[in-house]
């Protein structure tokens, strides 16, 4: 397993004057990424356990779980892209 390299790759980083932003930055364009993943998952279980409750409302359902997972998309587009210029200014 090439987990112990990545790890003394990560040390050294951390060792010259930027290692900590450019760490901070790569675990909160992760950690954003993490969450939309967990929030759209969210969206679909409930999206199709509303659908298998009342299918006469599908389309509804449907339209309003692509408009939510997209604002969850931005909204994690976002961190991401303010992870990478906090990464850009060190």
């Amino acid at each position: 397993m090439a987990f112990f390299p990545l790890l003394q790759e990560a040390a050294q980083t951390a060792s010259n004057s930027n290692g900590l932003a450019l760490i901070g930055a790569g675990l909160g364009a992760g950690l954003a990424v993490i969450g939309a993943g967990m929030g759209i998952g969210n969206i679909g279980a409930k999206a199709m356990e509303g659908i298998a409750r009342q299918p006469e409302a599908a389309g509804k359902i449907q339209t309003a779980a692509l408009i939510l997972a997209a604002l969850i998309e931005g909204a994690a587009l976002f961190g991401v892209v303010v992870a990478f210029q906090i990464q850009g200014k060190f």
